[in-house]
């Protein structure tokens, strides 16, 4: 948990960029805020990653605020929720969606967040998320959770971002200062947009005061 600047620094301009995202996203729609959102990147490298972390604070945000909230790791080709918050892997998504009667969402010691981790690879994600499972699977969530976060595959890598993108409230794109390219966003943002998914916006990560900001 080292990386969650939200946990280990909560003082920072760090976590407060993260709080400052978690009050944006609040305010989209004051009186129907986004409940399930999904956090994907273009796909360069150390993106991935920094998208996984963004996820991660985004969620503590969250759960400090006192709102129950799940945290999925759906990026089941480089899964880091498990490493992230030092929990087992073992079980994770495809479990959950096989046998909906057993819990596997953890504990991670912060009040109000559990997290599923993405749990050993499964031969085609895609044919997973696009299941009737993951649709009752997600429904059921709505009811247990105030907010549900999914960190998703890059967006152009696979076509796993798309078909979760079309279950969930809002669609945000990290990118990362230095390591994102524009032409590559800029392609990212017109597949999202093509598919018609809700785009709330982009996060930038690894910024000047290594923060994170919502641009519109």
């Amino acid at each position: 948990m080292s990386k969650l600047i939200t946990l280990t620094q909560p003082e920072s301009a760090a976590a407060e960029a993260y709080r400052t995202l978690r009050t944006n996203l609040l305010f989209i729609n004051p009186s129907k805020p986004p409940q399930v959102l999904l956090l994907t990147t273009p796909g360069a490298t150390g993106e991935v990653t920094e998208k996984s972390l963004a996820a991660a604070n985004l969620a503590v945000a969250f759960a400090q605020a006192g709102r129950k909230t799940l945290l999925l790791d759906c990026d089941l080709r480089h899964p880091q929720q498990h490493s992230l918050w030092n929990i087992a892997n073992d079980v994770g998504i495809a479990a959950a969606l096989t046998q909906p009667n057993q819990s596997a969402y953890q504990s991670v010691g912060v009040t109000q967040l559990q997290v599923l981790p993405a749990g050993p690879r499964t031969a085609n994600p895609a044919d997973l998320f696009s299941s009737p499972q993951m649709a009752a699977f997600l429904q059921l969530a709505r009811q247990q959770a105030d907010i549900i976060i999914i960190d998703a595959p890059p967006i152009l890598a696979v076509t796993d971002a798309i078909l979760l993108g079309g279950q969930v409230d809002g669609v945000l794109l990290t990118l990362t200062a230095s390591k994102s390219q524009r032409t590559q966003a800029q392609r990212a943002y017109d597949v999202l947009n093509k598919a018609q998914l809700s785009i709330l916006g982009a996060v930038l990560t690894n910024a000047p005061n290594d923060g994170a900001m919502l641009k519109y």
